[in-house]
């Protein structure tokens, strides 16, 4: 598996090598975006990983390039911007993914394994889970065609949440996503507004879809197990 890292600052490069070639990856670097469009158009790699602020060339431009000429290899953003309008950009712009540092490395692996399982089959905007549409580009719910109203951050999580379908999602990696905090902050947050979600999503139709696992986190799915 070939890997292409695009990041300028050095230290965040070598975190990233390490975990990924003691993964058993090949892992290239690039410190600047016209270094990561030079390796594109030589190499074939499984994913990209790529920092949004880059010296010459930023990320949005990168990706932008590589669509317009065809090259579909996943990436994943890596970005310090948390914003719901960046992600959106992010997803917008054909990224797979949009990660928010300072991050686990082994959230990233989990989140590269999801990507290399679905391939390219999932549009990275649009989501269908059993009887459940979202839009994250015009920001629309709806469940057997009714449409459902979220607010900001009850789409945020349903959208974290549907990126990975019937996987559990933690609950440190929903308060980090979504609020950019850890749960020892406030335990019971991410229990509430799940249990919010599921009044809106879950509780008028005869399928949940929100499915609770003791211990770890949530899944978003037709069944589990």
């Amino acid at each position: 598996m070939h890997a292409l890292i695009v990041e300028d600052e050095a230290k965040a490069a070598t975190f990233l090598f390490k975990g990924l070639t003691e993964n058993g990856w090949t892992v290239d670097i690039a410190s600047d975006g016209r270094a990561a469009l030079a390796f594109l158009r030589e190499i074939s790699y499984e994913i990209v990983l790529l920092d949004v602020l880059l010296p010459g060339c930023d990320g949005w431009s990168v990706i932008r390039q590589m669509r317009a000429a065809g090259v579909t290899t996943p990436v994943i953003f890596l970005t310090a911007r948390d914003s719901l309008g960046e992600r959106i950009r992010g997803l917008d712009s054909g990224a797979d993914d949009y990660l928010v540092k300072p991050f686990a490395f082994s959230e990233l692996m989990a989140r590269i394994h999801a990507i290399l399982r679905r391939g390219r089959e999932v549009s990275p905007t649009t989501f269908r889970i059993a009887d459940l549409e979202l839009d994250l580009l015009r920001h629309k719910v709806s469940r057997q065609n009714q449409a459902i109203d979220l607010t900001p951050k009850e789409f945020a999580l349903l959208a974290l949440l549907a990126r990975t379908p019937n996987e559990v999602v933690g609950r440190k990696v929903i308060a980090k996503e979504v609020w950019n905090m850890d749960t020892s902050a406030d335990s019971n947050l991410v229990d509430v507004a799940i249990r919010r979600l599921r009044l809106k999503l879950d509780h008028p139709f005869p399928t949940p879809l929100i499915h609770s696992v003791y211990g770890m986190g949530y899944v978003l799915g037709e069944r589990i197990g």
